[in-house]
């Protein structure tokens, strides 16, 4: 009996060292395993875009004006009444700024047809001096031209179908905002209880953090897009360049996407002066005082205005704003850097996770590894 029991355990072990060992899979296997279920992960992120992006950005406003809400409580209002002060207010102030952007573009609008005859006769000069220059066909110039309008018409429609279209837009969000700071005692409730009493701490931290750096950014964001938008306005105006207010607020607008709005925020007022004036002397002035305006607010007004408690490096910011415009359009763009923000507070409280941390932050290593950093110094030294 003994050596049957003895038998029958070495099986048992035998047994659950071939299971084991099945279970370890190569890395030919795993490696296309992951690819499938991070392709499968973003995948669904795109199907499921027309409810994402809406929560997405419902769920940063309520953050942003969860002070406002909760100063309407310390005076003793009713909840659901606090909810609704706050999110009529936050409607008043976005009401505002659209009644002075339509304003705007009601006065820009009296110009189009002159504006079109304009476009046309620069369109047709070029083409000619294509065709001259690099004997390129207006037939090849004219498909090219096509292209580009398919599919911007297909980046903007992408992007507009993410909200369910303007309508949608204002109805869901104000939704959202309403029901999370509703519930927001049984969602953080839910995230408490989730994790182990152990970690109360940390979880109490990293929410704390993710609440403190939404917030600042897009505070931050706001204050710099008034600044902004003054500037150019200011240096527009001085130029004699046509609607120079309304380019300036677009500009300010696009200036939110980061890297990319900022060249699309000068090519605009470009278009425009060559549009409305003759010769090459505003168009350059424009690029002149836009690079400035830049200068200054990549070293001065960022730095010191956008004080978010988290800084992406460049290298990533670029990527992720390029991955959300693919993913989500224009609504991915803004919502890359505040969503990489948050990974970056994530990972720093986790050990396990903290080298992506460092890796989405701007910190240098003050010890990097001279092999890897510098091998060439490194052999010159060994030689020595």
């Amino acid at each position: 009996m003994g050596l049957l029991s003895d038998k029958s355990k070495e099986m048992r072990e035998s047994g659950s060292d071939g299971l084991n060992s099945v279970r370890e899979f190569p890395f030919y296997i795993k490696a296309p395993m992951s690819l499938i279920g991070i392709y499968l992960f973003f995948y669904i992120l795109f199907l499921l875009q027309d409810i994402i992006v809406p929560f997405a950005f419902a769920g940063l406003l309520a953050i942003l004006l969860n002070p406002i809400y909760n100063r309407f409580q310390k005076w003793k209002f009713n909840k659901v009444l606090a909810i609704f002060l706050t999110i009529f207010l936050a409607a008043l102030v976005v009401a505002g700024i659209m009644f002075f952007l339509s304003s705007q573009f009601a006065q820009f609008g009296e110009m189009i047809p002159q504006l079109t005859k304009k476009v046309a006769g620069l369109l047709t000069n070029l083409q000619s001096w294509l065709s001259e220059s690099f004997g390129m066909s207006s037939e090849k110039q004219k498909s090219m031209v096509d292209e580009a309008m398919n599919s911007s018409k297909t980046y903007v429609g992408k992007t507009l179908n993410t909200v369910f279209g303007v309508i949608s837009f204002f109805i869901l969000i104000p939704l959202y905002i309403f029901l999370l700071l509703f519930y927001k005692p049984l969602i953080l409730n839910f995230i408490f209880e989730v994790f182990d009493e152990d970690h109360s701490g940390q979880v109490a931290e990293i929410l704390k953090e993710t609440k403190g750096a939404v917030q600042s950014y897009i505070v931050g964001l706001m204050i710099e897009m008034t600044i902004i938008a003054t500037l150019n306005s200011t240096a527009l105006l001085i130029l004699g360049v046509r609607y120079a207010i309304l380019l300036g607020v677009i500009g300010a607008i696009l200036n939110l996407i980061p890297y990319i709005g900022g060249v699309i925020a000068i090519a605009l007022p470009v278009l425009i002066s060559f549009v409305t004036e003759d010769g090459y002397t505003t168009p350059l002035l424009i690029v002149g005082a836009y690079i400035l305006i830049q200068f200054a607010d990549n070293n001065i007004i960022v730095p010191r205005v956008v004080s978010s408690k988290v800084s992406v490096n460049a290298l990533i910011s670029i990527l992720v704003v390029l991955l959300g415009g693919t993913l989500w359009g224009v609504s991915g763009m803004f919502l890359s850097i505040p969503f990489v923000a948050v990974l970056k507070i994530i990972f720093d409280r986790i050990d396990e996770l903290k080298p992506w941390g460092k890796l989405l932050g701007d910190t240098m290593p003050k010890h990097a590894p001279p092999m890897v950093v510098n091998p060439e110094e490194t052999d010159d030294d060994s030689q020595s």
